[in-house]
């Protein structure tokens, strides 16, 4: 592992519209067909997977940031007290992601303030935490969604098929004459 303090920079100088898989517009070989495969350019690379680059070099270094800083903090970590702090704290971590659940109305599908703390993200208030980009998005009422995570209201369509099923081995044992 690394012990650097900014990403590396991933952003390409060279673009191309077209994958390898693409001829481009049916009617123009060549030619980026937008209305298909959409704006973004996409880097050149030896992996199979196209990732879209960012329209500025800033940008994906941004978006890169926490997990870049996350590293040097685990790294700083393993090599002071040993490879076991890393691996308590990355624990630690799961279990407060897995372990909650919470409607959508009440924030959920957000970093709680247990993971929060666990990060050491508490004590900062950033662009992310007051704008998710979620304000006009319209949201599942409180009950609608946990009738719907504990199956609620729905029919047990296991019952019905066991009983579908008694009934045709009853029809085809009396085809046979049993």
């Amino acid at each position: 592992m690394s012990m650097r303090i900014a990403p590396a920079s991933g952003h390409s100088s060279l673009h191309s519209h077209l994958t390898a898989k693409s001829a481009g517009a049916p009617s123009a070989p060549g030619l980026h067909d937008t209305l298909r495969a959409g704006v973004g350019p996409t880097t050149h690379g030896s992996s199979e997977t196209l990732q879209l680059d960012s329209t500025h070099p800033l940008e994906s270094r941004l978006a890169q940031w926490t997990a870049t800083q996350d590293s040097l903090k685990l790294e700083g970590l393993r090599r002071t007290f040993g490879m076991a702090e890393p691996i308590r704290r990355g624990m630690e971590l799961k279990i407060t992601r897995d372990g909650e659940w919470r409607p959508l109305v009440l924030g959920g599908g957000q970093p709680s303030v247990h993971e929060d703390i666990l990060a050491g993200r508490d004590t900062g208030c950033t662009w992310e935490d007051v704008f998710q980009g979620t304000e006009m998005r319209g949201v599942q009422g409180f009950h609608e969604e946990v009738e719907s995570k504990v199956r609620m209201g729905q029919h047990h369509k296991k019952d019905d098929s066991s009983h579908m099923k008694d009934k045709q081995i009853k029809v085809r044992d009396d085809d046979l004459g049993k």
